[in-house]
C-alpha cells in the first residue's frame, strides 16, 4: 500500500507564497545546476499551433533532494478569449529512494508562476544595480505582475510601468498593483518609452518577435527574458545579446536550443561555441555577475526543471508543517 498527499490550487496558495524562502528556494537549486550532478533532462514539448497550445513536461533530479518532481505544463494562448486562463498544469512529486508517488499537486500553473517569478527575483539580485528604483514590466498577465512583486523582494523598486500589446489590459494591470503595492506604476503605451530610464527591464511574453530592439537599452540596465521558452518565441533583439556586458542563462544547454541565445546564434551575432555562463556559477561564485553599475546584463531564463523540483519539495514540506491536503491510499 503505498500513501500520497493530494493539494488544490487553494490549499497550495495558502501554504506557498512568493516571499524570500521561496526565493532562497529557487536560488538553491541554481546553485546546485552549477555545483552537484543533477539529471535533468531536456524539456518534452508538444505543439498544438492551430490552438496556439503547447505543452511542456520538466523534471530533474538533485542529489541530496529526497524527492523530485514531474511537471506537466499546458500553455495555450488564446484562452482568455474564451475566458480561460492560459496557463495550467499539475507537478508529481516521487520519492527518489523507492520512486513512489508522495504528492500530486494540482496547482493549475500556480507553483511554475511562483518559482518563475521567484527566478526573476535571483537573477536580479545578482545582475541588477543595487539601488535599482525603476522597473520596466513588458506583459500584463499573471507573471507579469509577480516579476513586479520579486523584484520589490530583492531591490527597492519605487516605480514602475507596464507594457503591453492590449492597452486596457496593461491599463488594469497597473491599477491593480498600484493598489496592491502602494508604488507608482503606469501603463505605458510606447515600448521604447516604457524601458526608457528602466533599471531593470522584465519581457513575459509569449512574443514570437523581438519587444526590445537595441536602441531600447542603455548602460547601467539589466534585462531578465523570461518568454521564450520555445524554439519559436523571441523577446529580446538578437543585437542586444552581443552588445550586453554579461549575458546569463538558467541553462546553457536549454537556452542554445530554445532561448534567447538561440536566435542570436540564428542571427550570427553570438558564437554557436562560445562559453555561456549560467546564473547558478554566479550563485556558487565561480563566475562573476555584474562588475559595475554601466554594465548591461541579460538573464535568459526558460525555466528548468530543477526549480520545479525545488519549489515541489517546499510545497510538500510546508503541506506536512501545516497538515494541509487530503492522503490517498491505493
Amino acid at each position: 500500500m503505498s500513501r500520497m498527499t493530494i493539494l488544490t490550487e487553494a490549499e497550495l496558495r495558502k501554504i506557498v507564497t512568493l516571499d524570500l524562502e521561496a526565493v532562497a528556494c529557487v536560488e538553491n537549486a541554481f546553485r546546485a545546476l552549477a555545483t552537484q550532478p543533477v539529471a535533468m533532462p531536456p524539456i518534452l514539448r508538444l505543439d498544438i499551433p492551430e490552438h496556439r497550445g503547447e505543452v511542456d513536461v520538466k523534471t530533474a533530479y538533485v542529489p541530496g533532494i529526497d524527492g523530485f518532481a514531474i511537471k506537466i505544463s499546458p500553455g495555450f494562448f488564446d484562452n482568455p478569449k474564451l475566458g480561460l486562463p492560459s496557463v495550467n498544469g499539475m507537478m508529481v512529486l516521487l520519492s527518489a529512494k523507492t520512486g513512489l508517488i508522495q504528492a500530486l499537486l494540482l496547482d493549475n500553473g500556480y507553483l511554475t508562476d511562483i518559482r518563475t517569478a521567484a527566478a526573476g527575483a535571483v537573477a536580479a539580485r545578482h545582475l541588477s544595480r543595487k539601488d535599482s528604483k525603476v522597473a520596466a514590466i513588458f506583459g500584463a498577465g499573471v507573471q507579469a505582475g509577480l516579476q513586479l512583486e520579486a523584484l520589490r523582494l530583492v531591490r527597492p523598486i519605487e516605480e514602475a510601468r507596464i507594457w503591453a500589446r492590449d492597452a486596457a489590459k496593461a491599463e488594469a494591470t497597473a491599477a491593480r498593483l498600484r493598489k496592491k503595492l502602494g508604488i507608482q506604476v503606469r501603463a505605458e503605451p510606447d515600448a521604447a518609452n516604457a524601458a526608457a530610464g528602466a533599471d531593470i527591464i522584465v519581457t513575459t511574453t509569449p512574443s514570437t518577435e523581438p519587444l526590445i530592439k537595441p536602441g531600447f537599452v542603455t548602460a547601467g540596465q539589466h534585462i531578465t527574458a523570461m518568454g521564450s521558452d520555445a524554439e519559436h518565441k523571441n523577446e529580446i533583439a538578437p543585437a542586444i545579446l552581443r552588445m550586453a556586458d554579461l549575458y546569463v542563462a538558467d541553462s546553457a544547454k536549454q537556452t542554445r536550443r530554445l532561448g534567447e541565445l538561440h536566435h542570436a546564434i540564428e542571427a550570427a551575432v553570438f558564437a554557436a561555441d562560445a562559453e555561456v555562463t549560467e546564473l547558478g556559477e554566479i550563485i556558487a561564485g565561480k563566475k562573476p555577475g555584474r562588475r559595475s553599475a554601466s554594465e548591461i546584463t541579460i538573464a535568459d531564463l526558460t525555466g528548468t526543471g530543477v526549480q520545479d523540483t525545488a519549489i515541489a519539495t517546499l510545497a510538500r514540506d510546508r503541506a506536512q508543517a501545516a497538515n494541509a491536503g487530503t492522503i490517498f491510499e491505493s
